[in-house]
């Protein structure tokens, strides 16, 4: 096998750098919101980051894709909350490595960029956000869309009892796939289940359909774990169902929030 890149090497760093981090001091008489990620399932969640707070969320993955596999990190998504219900994201270059199989491109992936709107809550116990943005050309030769690829998404849930929560995601994306474009629709839904007062595991179906081409629809699983209220660490697994579908993909992650950034004393500084 060739040698991991420079590039990927210096990834691998900075994962582990981030994972290095001490936990962040709390003040117990102004305990901070407990941190909500948009990871590790497909669907985003319907609120947004705390004014003043940036959160990171962060993966490393494996994909197996009919007959090929991929590595794939840092996965970060950067969030900053600009105001009470709206954040700006930044969606870093995710680093892909073909490591077997057939045509396994590798370099850096298009960034994007993004504003989320939380919209919620609403009569009847429903949280929703819409999110607006694009994917930006700034990838590989092999690896980039090569276009300017808007999306629309709206992340909702609702509060069950005994600590259940139901969600999903409808979602429109304006896709580039060999230099024409393609409109996508994706439909998400998320069952999931509140295990203690810092742990959760959930069940999802996710489902893309192109205009062109076959549908990709995936079923996974997995659970996130906070040991303090404001990082957390998941996992997820999963398996395609339909034929365009990657075969089974693997993910673990870390996300972290920082709050205080504009100076306001009703979040308590790290």
């Amino acid at each position: 096998m060739a040698s991991v890149p420079r590039a990927c090497r210096f990834s691998v760093a900075a994962i582990v750098s981030i994972l290095a981090l001490p936990c962040f001091a709390q003040n117990p008489a102004n305990p901070p919101p407990e941190i909500v990620t948009d990871r590790p399932d497909t669907t985003e969640s319907a609120i947004v980051v705390p004014r003043g707070s940036i959160q990171f969320e962060n993966g490393f993955g494996w994909t197996r894709d009919h007959g090929s596999s991929t590595l794939d990190l840092s996965e970060t998504l950067v969030r900053l909350g600009l105001w009470r219900r709206t954040e700006i994201r930044f969606l870093a270059p995710n680093y892909l490595y073909g490591t077997a199989g057939g045509p396994n491109a590798s370099g850096f992936a298009d960034m994007g960029v993004s504003v989320k709107q939380q919209l919620g809550p609403l009569p009847g116990r429903f949280d929703l956000a819409a999110i607006v943005g694009a994917s930006l050309p700034t990838g590989a030769h092999d690896v980039s869309t090569r276009g300017f690829d808007p999306f629309l998404k709206f992340g909702w849930s609702r509060d069950l009892a005994d600590g259940w929560t139901v969600g999903g995601m409808p979602a429109l994306f304006y896709a580039t796939e060999d230099g024409r474009r393609n409109l996508t629709w994706e439909l998400t839904w998320n069952l999931e289940r509140e295990i203690g007062k810092r742990s959760a595991a959930f069940v999802e179906y996710a489902g893309d359909y192109p205009h062109t081409g076959g549908s990709r629809q995936l079923l996974h699983c997995g659970a996130a774990f906070r040991p303090t209220p404001r990082q957390q660490v998941d996992l997820i697994f999963g398996f395609g169902i339909s034929h365009a579908a990657p075969h089974r993909f693997l993910s673990v992650g870390y996300s972290f929030r920082i709050d205080g950034l504009f100076g306001d004393k009703r979040l308590p500084r790290p």
